[in-house]
């Protein structure tokens, strides 16, 4: 299931030392994978999935946000290095789930 959006990176600050940034899946997009995972998932309710944003593919994971309903993808700094992104850019996203 190979999956195309565009949205907002955010910074989340789980920690005063430790920052976090993210792209939050559409909420019909999220419902889309809720319903093709079946219950399926991993530690925290996570999915393993291929990302690609630009010219940069990686493989990690999205996790549910109980807060938004929707799943989140966390971006990781060399991403945002290789392709120039600053919290508050929209990017387009495209994400491959690669258990189901």
């Amino acid at each position: 299931m190979v999956l195309v959006f565009e949205g907002e990176l955010w910074l989340w600050n789980a920690r005063r030392v430790d920052t976090w940034t993210f792209v939050s899946l559409p909420t019909e997009v999220s419902a889309e994978i809720r319903d093709r995972a079946g219950g399926a998932s991993r530690g925290f309710g996570s999915l393993r999935v291929r990302v690609t944003v630009g010219g940069t593919t990686w493989a990690t994971s999205i996790f549910p946000d109980s807060a938004g309903g929707s799943y989140v993808l966390p971006v990781k700094r060399a991403v945002r290095r290789a392709e120039e992104l600053e919290v508050g850019d929209a990017v387009a996203v495209t994400v491959e789930l690669v258990d189901i």
